[in-house]
């Protein structure tokens, strides 16, 4: 995958084909320790010690629609030719964990990619899956709940018009105050 977002977005819709109805993604940029982080976290059906073990095997997968699974198996691969490390945690009936990081300033790093459309994008499709999105960069901090954006909304779609317009707004200025992201 060209860039870390499009990693994202796949990662979060194995979340959704397990069931999740909560779905946490962390992105830190630590420029003075030379780190890019990023964090899903589901609350879906887990995985137990075996199928962790198989998932970064990219000739596994338990779609049936296709019999490799690429996904984490590249996002490891890309995390250690860039001097980061890759984790993941899971347990059946309580979720799972995936923790990535990549050395900021490594070539081999992908870009980060366009991390407001993606999270735009997975919020407005799945309008009745809860998402935390949380981004910092050298401790500034930008972070969207859809929980607390329903409450105020008070049953209103997320993906109404209206609201996805402000929405896609609302992630772009709030990362973009950030500073340059990469």
């Amino acid at each position: 995958m060209r860039d870390i977002s499009l990693h994202v977005l796949d990662i979060a819709n194995n979340s959704l084909e397990a069931d999740a109805s909560l779905i946490e993604i962390s992105v830190e940029e630590d420029t003075a320790n030379n780190i890019l982080r990023v964090e899903i976290k589901d609350n879906g059906r887990g995985m137990d010690e075996e199928t962790v073990k198989k998932a970064v095997d990219p000739f596994y997968t338990s779609r049936k629609t296709r019999r490799v699974g690429l996904g984490l198996p590249l996002l490891k691969a890309s995390c250690e030719r860039c001097g980061g490390r890759f984790a993941i945690k899971s347990r059946p009936g309580e979720g799972t964990e995936i923790d990535a990081s990549f050395q900021y300033d490594n070539i081999d790093r992908p870009p980060l990619g366009d991390m407001p459309e993606t999270i735009f994008s997975l919020v407005i499709l799945n309008p009745s899956i809860d998402f935390i999105y949380r981004h910092s960069r050298n401790r500034q901090v930008f972070s969207m709940d859809t929980r607390e954006l329903k409450e105020v909304l008070q049953g209103l779609p997320l993906n109404t018009p209206e609201v996805a317009g402000w929405l896609s707004g609302h992630l772009k200025e709030g990362i973009s105050s950030l500073g340059f992201t990469s």
